[in-house]
């Protein structure tokens, strides 16, 4: 699978999983409209965009290029890449209606098409011959378990310190800290922060 080095911010969890079976990559979501409510969230992504870059790829409907908008607004110039999905009318197998607008979204894409459209938004690929980038094994919820930052009784109490370690919000669940430190982050640095603060087993 080819491994895109920016992370990419689609709307939702069947865009994620969609773009997933496509490109290797760090996927993120805005969880539609809610982004403009999640102070937090922009934080994050601001950080995210400023380390390894960000993508965005949102439906080709009105209501994504609100967001694309917003986004684009609010995170620093020059870290963001535009990736743009065809007008395709149709709707996606899981949903009884279509969207508003009758157009498919990120999620009823075929790969070919999510493909073209990160090339021609200037996505980093590594199989291109791309400046290296050095990559680690993601960090995973198995690994989370290991250092008891989930699944174990004091694991909130934990995670706490790590997410104030990073400088990140204390109600950031387990799954959002996961995302946040596999875009930014290495196994190593958070495995020091582990080892510095006395969390791990």
């Amino acid at each position: 699978m080819i491994r895109v080095r920016e992370a990419i911010l689609v709307e939702g969890r069947y865009d994620v999983n969609t773009v997933r079976q496509v490109v290797d990559a760090v996927v993120l979501e805005t969880g539609g409209f809610r982004i403009f409510n999640n102070k937090d969230q922009l934080r994050l992504l601001r950080r995210i965009a400023t380390a390894r870059g960000l993508i965005l790829l949102t439906d080709s409907d009105g209501a994504g290029f609100v967001i694309r908008n917003y986004i684009k607004s609010t995170l620093p110039p020059g870290s963001i890449k535009q990736a743009y999905i065809p007008d395709i009318n149709g709707k996606e197998r899981r949903k009884r209606h279509g969207s508003k607008e009758g157009k498919l979204g990120v999620e009823g894409m075929r790969p070919e098409v999510i493909l073209q459209a990160l090339r021609r938004a200037g996505a980093t690929f590594e199989e291109e011959g791309s400046e290296p980038a050095i990559h680690h094994a993601p960090i995973t919820k198995a690994d989370f378990y290991e250092w008891g930052l989930s699944g174990r009784p004091d694991s909130a109490k934990r995670r706490a310190a790590v997410l104030h370690a990073l400088d990140l919000p204390a109600h950031m669940t387990a799954n959002a800290l996961l995302d946040f430190i596999n875009a930014v982050g290495t196994r190593v640095e958070i495995e020091q922060i582990i080892q510095q603060i006395g969390v791990g087993d």
